[in-house]
């Protein structure tokens, strides 16, 4: 166990730090796999480094437990397993120090996110935890309330999810919630003293599998009740507005600017938009996995394809090679060590695809520019709600908006006009027939003739696509 002794295994990095001597200077809310092979590895390496040691993490999990029994098991240590495409490397993470489940202990958690020694709080909680329903906004908004009425300085709000200007959007959902409650004064304060700073994160992590834990014991010798797998790439830019005090992460390889809009749209448009978009084409194809469906020539051509045609609809970034850029998201999709699951990539569809896929679609039609194939992305989304494969098999769909949606999708290959007419999930795209025209040949091909046909007529001619 690695709450025993980390430090007799030979081939894994472990903490060299002093664990007790670590303060929680952040609280985290939402401790699932991403947090931990991301956020919280950059925090042990900046321990490591021996910068500071005023940035341990607090965890907080607000819905559910997720990992905390396990955790707690083990002092909140953990494996990371990161897998390169030529071997693996093990690490064990001490940065999280105590692990707090807010619903059941809400008087503990309000203690940590109002404690002085608090300076940053920080948050994956997915794009559906922002809501004004949710208890993120009311746990936030309370403890700058309680920090206020005491003298403390408030905290800065860190968020880490995958979400259009994500800093904003943590803003407004806490504002929106003293609003609510008829306090309008009070977020004007939050709006005009709280800092949000804006943050883009990418990590490949996928859900950890009973194959991951018998092979960190296998072959490290680790017995981990609550690992987690990762890829070999990491990276975290991070808008420098706190206000006050920040962990020194850029001595760890973060990099902080002063507007973190353009790093965003590269990424959330190219990165999420293709997997989120193969994820459905590649299980209508029948694979299970990213990198089978990457090995297929068919759909590596169809993420080539569309990411062509998203890359001229974004802004120039000082030192980004795009073209680099697209081959390096492609070698990292084809990873076959990570092996990331499609369903995993195709769950919150009516979240994930207005923020990453259609925003370039809507664009491309409203600019002329080519689009089959961001059609064609939508399409297979549109086949997958409908919740039965083409082979007939059923879909486990996991989208909170599906019963709404559903109906609408079944009815689509007649006339996808009333689903389109949802218009906070598809925006304009009703309103230019040229494009509903479309995309009803583009679904009617799938149905017809098979995602594997429909991809390659998308990719020939458009006589194919009509044929």
């Amino acid at each position: 166990m690695l709450q025993d002794n980390p430090g007799v295994f030979p081939r894994v990095k472990v903490p060299s730090y002093d664990r007790a001597g670590l303060r929680p200077g952040i609280v985290h809310i939402g401790v699932g796999g991403f947090h931990r092979s991301h956020q919280a590895v950059y925090l042990d390496r900046l321990a490591t480094a021996g910068v500071s040691s005023e940035w341990g993490i607090l965890g907080i999990g607000l819905r559910s437990g997720g990992a905390r029994e396990e955790l707690l098991r083990q002092n909140c240590l953990y494996s990371l397993l990161e897998r390169s495409p030529t071997g693996d490397e093990v690490r064990v993470v001490g940065s999280l120090l105590d692990y707090v489940h807010g619903a059941r202990e809400p008087g503990r958690a309000l203690a940590a996110l109002t404690s002085p020694e608090t300076k940053v709080v920080s948050l994956t909680v997915t794009g559906d935890g922002y809501g004004p329903e949710e208890p993120l906004p009311r746990f936030i908004a309370e403890a700058l309330r309680l920090r206020r009425e005491a003298g403390i300085p408030p905290f800065a709000v860190l968020s880490c999810d995958n979400l259009p200007e994500n800093g904003t959007t943590a803003r407004d959902a806490v504002a929106t919630y003293a609003r609510h409650r008829d306090e309008d004064r009070f977020a004007e304060w939050i709006e005009a003293n709280v800092p949000f700073p804006s943050t883009v994160v990418d990590r490949i992590t996928p859900v950890t599998e009973d194959r991951h834990q018998r092979l960190l014991e296998r072959e490290f010798g680790i017995r981990d009740l609550a690992p987690v797998v990762s890829e070999d790439f990491s990276q975290w830019i991070v808008e420098d507005a706190f206000g006050a005090e920040r962990p020194p992460l850029e001595e760890v390889g973060v990099q902080f600017v002063p507007d973190v809009a353009p790093y965003e749209l590269h990424k959330k448009r190219l990165l999420n938009g293709t997997h989120s978009a193969i994820g459905y084409l590649g299980h209508l194809c029948g694979h299970d996995r990213i990198d089978e469906a990457v090995a297929d020539p068919v759909l590596r051509g169809f993420c080539e394809s569309l990411m062509g045609e998203v890359a001229p609809l974004l802004p120039p970034v000082l030192g980004l090679d795009v073209d680099a850029y697209r081959a390096t998201l492609l070698e990292r999709f084809g990873n076959p060590r990570v092996g990331d699951r499609l369903r995993r990539l195709c769950g919150r569809g009516s979240t994930k695809m207005p923020a990453y896929l259609l925003p370039s679609l809507n664009e491309a039609v409203e600019q002329g520019l080519p689009h089959r194939t961001l059609t064609l992305a939508l399409a297979a989304w549109v086949r997958y709600l409908t919740g039965v494969d083409l082979d007939g098999r059923p879909i486990e769909v996991e989208d909170a908006r599906w019963e709404e949606l559903r109906p609408l999708a079944r009815a689509a290959t007649a006339d996808p006009r009333p689903l389109l007419e949802v218009r906070d999930v598809f925006g304009s795209l009703a309103d230019d027939d040229e494009f509903v025209d479309l995309l009803t040949e583009t679904i009617q091909l799938l149905y017809t003739r098979g995602p594997a046909a429909a991809t390659e007529s998308c990719l020939g001619s458009g006589e194919a696509l009509a044929a």
